[in-house]
């Protein structure tokens, strides 16, 4: 079996794809596993200093968690990146997001957590998470509003409707737009990649970490603790566990609202 996902090089550029097809490229505990160790290889590499990823799917980038690893109690983050062993992992180098189809839940955040995007006319945006009684808890609830203007992120998380990237691209969220196939959107991707290491590498990362530190990384670690709370929260609820039952079995779900039950409280004694 092909690794679910792929690691290369390109001159300066690394280059990931996640390799998962039949599943759609669904985030398991294998996947981000694997993602982190190439993680761990390009931040090692002095001679790279761009990565892309892109999807080896001619349809979907990424369908989010796979959910039946999630119904069984499995653990598909990892300790130090977290989602996808990406999503919150200390990185001092650019990401490019290589997007041709759908980007949706996990994968659509796996795109908020790069610094640039490259998506193709085909490609589509959403963190459906509420359709299965889960929350977007890798990113998606502070880096949409981040990335978007706050009524259309809200449109995002609160409906679970996904937005094409003509419209993703007019909101700021997408660098550059191209026609459908994975040829045109990882030509783009490279182009933009090659604009970037021209350029002095030890600059590109002092400037990027300056931007990070400035706008979103002293916050970022607080609010990923606090999108785990919410799940951790909706984990203990009846709901939690119908969404991805109805998934699985391919029926609407059946809502009932029921809260968590209140945490016993240790004794002191």
């Amino acid at each position: 079996m092909e690794p679910v996902v792929l690691f290369r090089k390109e001159g300066h550029v690394a280059i990931f794809t996640l390799n998962r097809p039949k599943a759609m490229n669904a985030v398991s505990a294998e996947v981000s596993t694997m993602f982190e160790k190439h993680m761990d290889a390009f931040e090692a590499d002095d001679s790279l200093w761009v990565g892309i990823i892109n999807s080896s799917h001619p349809k979907v980038f990424c369908a989010g968690a796979d959910l039946k690893s999630i119904s069984a109690g499995g653990n598909i983050a990892t300790a130090k990146g977290g989602f996808a062993g990406l999503v919150n992992y200390p990185r001092t180098k650019p990401l490019i997001a290589c997007v041709d189809g759908f980007a949706l839940a996990g994968g659509c955040e796996i795109v908020l957590a790069c610094d640039l995007v490259v998506a193709s006319s085909k490609a589509m945006f959403g963190v459906p998470e509420v359709k299965r009684s889960l929350i977007a808890a890798a990113g998606g609830l502070f880096r949409l509003p981040q990335q978007l203007p706050k009524n259309i992120a809200m449109e995002l998380i609160l409906t679970g409707d996904r937005l094409p990237c003509e419209k993703m691209l007019q909101f700021g969220f997408v660098n550059t737009m191209t026609d459908p196939g994975t040829e045109a959107t990882m030509a783009a991707a490279m182009d933009l990649a090659n604009r970037i290491t021209v350029n002095a590498p030890l600059a590109v990362f002092e400037a990027k970490a300056c931007v990070d530190e400035f706008t979103t990384r002293g916050q970022d670690l607080a609010d990923m603790k606090r999108s785990g709370k919410g799940m951790a929260m909706l984990s203990r609820t009846p709901d939690y566990k119908e969404g991805p039952r109805a998934f699985i079995e391919k029926r609407a779900p059946v809502w009932t609202a029921q809260k968590a039950p209140p945490r016993k409280q240790k004794s002191k004694l």
